[in-house]
């Protein structure tokens, strides 16, 4: 049996009930949608507008070349998609590439500003790896083998890839300590 004090009742606790729904509503609101917007923000700041795709290096002999790249530095070759013998591309990160481009008529002299920079977690166990292959090395001055100790802490060397292209190798690995 239904009495007025029951549908007191029933009408209270839809109104309570309505009521909670609707400030917890404008709490969510309030507190949740302008932090997921912060979050959204700060992921949207993380992702550069410009990411590096490739690097060509125009190569006297390609053949040599790449073998120094996969044998010395280790790195992966990927598929090109010219297949005419004049190309090899080695993957050198997420989605960054190096491509050897046959073709060169010379080797030609290069300045050392002008490098590129592989990251190790080791430069001794990479100095090693040098020598294994006969590879001459030197550190920034180019007054010794022994590596350089950047400002930061980062250790490097300079050595030269069969068309005398620069090449530095640090320890600046992720998850470096």
């Amino acid at each position: 049996m239904i009495t007025n004090h029951s549908l007191f009742i029933f009408y209270y606790m839809k109104t309570f009930h309505h009521r909670l729904l609707f400030f917890t509503g404008i709490w969510f609101s309030l507190l949740c949608v302008p932090v997921g917007r912060i979050w959204a923000q700060s992921a949207a700041a993380d992702v550069p507008a410009v990411t590096l795709n490739h690097i060509a290096l125009y190569v006297y002999d390609l053949e040599k070349s790449t073998a120094f790249y996969e044998e010395v530095l280790q790195l992966k070759k990927i598929p090109e998609p010219f297949h005419d013998g004049k190309h090899t591309w080695f993957s050198i990160g997420v989605h960054s590439q190096l491509h050897l481009i046959e073709g060169a008529v010379e080797i030609t002299e290069h300045d050392k500003n002008s490098h590129l920079c592989f990251s190790v977690k080791s430069v001794d166990d990479f100095v090693t790896r040098l020598d294994q292959f006969q590879i001459d090395r030197i550190n920034w001055a180019g007054d010794s083998k022994e590596p350089t100790i950047r400002v930061d802490g980062i250790k490097q060397i300079y050595f030269q890839d069969p068309d005398g292209y620069w090449i530095e190798v640090n320890d600046d690995f992720p998850g470096r300590q």
